[in-house]
Parts: structure tokens; C-alpha cells; sequence
């Protein structure tokens, strides 16, 4: 199975890419996973055109190639960057690499809430005409107080939190799996089958290696955060 996963921010140094960089580390034997960066894009012109920018035509198509998308929001004033919704009107404007794609979101953030507000809000504009994507439901990972949640290795320090990182994970593997195929309706019934096996048998795959991570995790001794 293959993801792509975008750091939904433009700053040199970001928790959420932090958060994206763990996934991949830690989980990466479950899935293939590429981070992509936007921090480069220009901010969204109507009156430009997505074709002159190799960096947006790479987005989409990175997009486009994925089984399902993993986007890392950080949160400025109770919202997502600009930078990302920028994105996200480039990619809805005249291209539409998001319809009808997997998406789970997932945050990081200084404050004790997490990115409650910036996910819930992303979840309403991955929703809207011209994104059409099909987010997770439920199964919100809200990283809080970054800044003590990472060790100097940048390894997540709480046991629990991976441990439900990783069940989160293991939903949207499985969703990923669904949404196929529900999508596999216009293929021919033998393509249809034989498709359904071999995601079957990825997904089972993917979970007994996440199940794996999880036993072994929950073997492990739990450390509490630090307290400032």
C-alpha cells in the first residue's frame, strides 16, 4: 500500500513534519509512505495557471499515485497554515488530485488541545465542491504540547500516544481498503474480484504488521511526560 503524507506547513521546523517523520520510522514496514513538502508552493492566484508550476503538477500527480493521503495540520489562530489551504486551492481550482481519495488528518501543536480546531476545520474543507475527499472519520490524533512530546531523537516519549497512533493507523489502512473497493464499481466483476483479493491480502498484511508494533509497544514501560 502506498501513502503519501503532507506537512500541512511552510516553517523550516515543524512538529507536524516531526509527527510525519515518526510515522514513516516507526511504521514504515506496514506501508510505503512519502513525505511531501509544501513550503515551496506560491500562494494560490486565480489568475494563475497550476500548469506553470512544476512543483503543484508534482503534488498532484504524487497525489494522484497514492492509495491514500495523510495530511499533518498544524493550527494558527483555531485553523489550518495558509500555506496548506493555499495548497488546497491549488489543488481544487483545475486540478482534483483529492476526489474521492482516503484521507486521515493528524496534528501537532504547542498547546494542550492539540489541533482540534484546524483538524475539524479541514475536515469541512476536504468536504467541499472541487477537494471531494473522503476523509476518516472519528479515530483524531491530537498531538499536544510538541515541544515535551518528542525526545532529543525525535522519537514520541509516551507509550500511550503510540500506541494509539498506531491503532489510528491501522483504521485507515483498513478504510483505504474499503474505499477501493467501494470505487471499484466501474471495473470489469473479474478485475473487480481479483482487485479486492489483493487489497485484502495487503490490508491483512499491513495490520499484522501494525498488530505487531502494537504488541511490542505494550510490552514496553510507559514513561509520563515531563511536567513544566
Amino acid at each position: 500500500m502506498k501513502l503519501v503524507a503532507i506537512v500541512g506547513s511552510n516553517a523550516s521546523f515543524s512538529y507536524n513534519r516531526l509527527l510525519l517523520q515518526f510515522i514513516k520510522e516507526r511504521f514504515g514496514q506496514a506501508f510505503a509512505l512519502e513525505i511531501l513538502e509544501i513550503k515551496e508552493l506560491p500562494l494560490f492566484n486565480q489568475d494563475s495557471s497550476a500548469a506553470d508550476y512544476p512543483l503543484i503538477q508534482k503534488l498532484n500527480e504524487d497525489i494522484l499515485s497514492a492509495d491514500g493521503i495523510i495530511i499533518a495540520t498544524a493550527e494558527h489562530n483555531q485553523t489550518i497554515t495558509a500555506s496548506l489551504k493555499s495548497m488546497l486551492e491549488w489543488l481544487s481550482y483545475q486540478l482534483h488530485p483529492f476526489k474521492n481519495k482516503p484521507v486521515m488528518i493528524v496534528g501537532a501543536s504547542y498547546y494542550n488541545q492539540g489541533t482540534s480546531h484546524a483538524q475539524e476545520h479541514l475536515r469541512q474543507i476536504l468536504n467541499a465542491p472541487g477537494l471531494e475527499a473522503w476523509v476518516m472519520p472519528g479515530n483524531e490524533f491530537f498531538l499536544g504540547n510538541a515541544p515535551e512530546a518528542f525526545d532529543e531523537n525525535n522519537q514520541i516519549k509516551d507509550n500511550d500516544t503510540i500506541i494509539y497512533l498506531a491503532q489510528c493507523l491501522q483504521h485507515f489502512i483498513r478504510y483505504v481498503t474499503v474505499v477501493q473497493d467501494l470505487k471499484g464499481d466501474s471495473i470489469p466483476l473479474s478485475d473487480a474480484i481479483s482487485g479486492a483479493s489483493e487489497s485484502v491480502q495487503e490490508d491483512s498484511a499491513a495490520s499484522a504488521i501494525l498488530e505487531k508494533q502494537l504488541s511490542l509497544q505494550k510490552k514496553r514501560p510507559i514513561f509520563p511526560l515531563r511536567e513544566h
